[in-house]
């Protein structure tokens, strides 16, 4: 926790306007300001009102993330992935700097060549030919593993829409984590390892394509919960 604070310390701050209603668009629709690329080189742009993200091939994980840590909230956005591009949304997430060790969850995990982003994600599995479709499952990124995949769950598996726009809601309260697809419960997790962090939107690491693979973001609104 310490290092991520201190990476945080010297980056920009964001302060984004809040709504009478207490919610905040984390995405200014127009530039990248209040985020910051961590992990691989893939790229970020804001167009037309979203974020796209980029795979670049042989290059690890990326994500975009927030310069700002958040604890107890509500996060929604919609996104819109390629088939083939695994992706996810970070919650409650921490940075370790290129050369640095740190230990949480009982797992001890280095910073390799520019750094790891670990912590709760929120899964965007598009894969239709494997037809595991696990989006909004949680997996805990560069440590655990899966947390709560949705294999015992038909409902949020079938409520993902491959191709076109999906949402997302995420609650964060105490040691809970929940997920809705589409306005369908997804995953409902009770973890303490990481009490809060910072947003990140992912692009997983891809091999050699002559084409990159994309996956978009709008409407990227959170809710702090007091």
């Amino acid at each position: 926790m310490l290092l991520a604070i201190l990476f945080a310390a010297t980056l920009p701050a964001a302060n984004p306007a809040q709504t009478a209603d207490g919610w905040v668009n984390l995405f200014n629709g127009t530039n990248l300001d209040g985020w910051v690329r961590r992990g691989g080189n893939a790229k970020y742009t804001a167009e037309n009102g979203t974020i796209v993200g980029r795979s670049v091939p042989n290059t690890p994980n990326s994500f975009l993330c927030t310069t700002k840590a958040y604890r107890d909230f509500i996060l929604e956005l919609d996104f819109k992935a390629d088939a083939d591009l695994n992706s996810g949304v970070q919650v409650r997430s921490e940075f370790v700097p290129e050369g640095a060790t740190v230990k949480s969850a009982g797992k001890t995990i280095k910073g390799g060549k520019g750094g790891r982003v670990f912590g709760y994600q929120v899964e965007i599995d598009p894969d239709v030919k494997r037809g595991r479709l696990w989006t909004a499952g949680i997996y805990d990124e560069g440590r655990r593993g899966w947390l709560k995949d949705l294999k015992n769950n038909k409902a949020a598996r079938e409520a993902f829409k491959p191709g076109t726009w999906n949402h997302l809601r995420i609650e964060c309260k105490g040691d809970t984590i929940k997920t809705w697809i589409n306005g369908v419960p997804a995953a409902e997790l009770h973890d303490s390892a990481t009490p809060s962090g910072f947003i990140g939107l992912q692009v997983h690491g891809v091999k050699d394509r002559k084409k990159p693979l994309e996956i978009r973001f709008r409407n990227i609104r959170l809710k702090e919960l007091r």
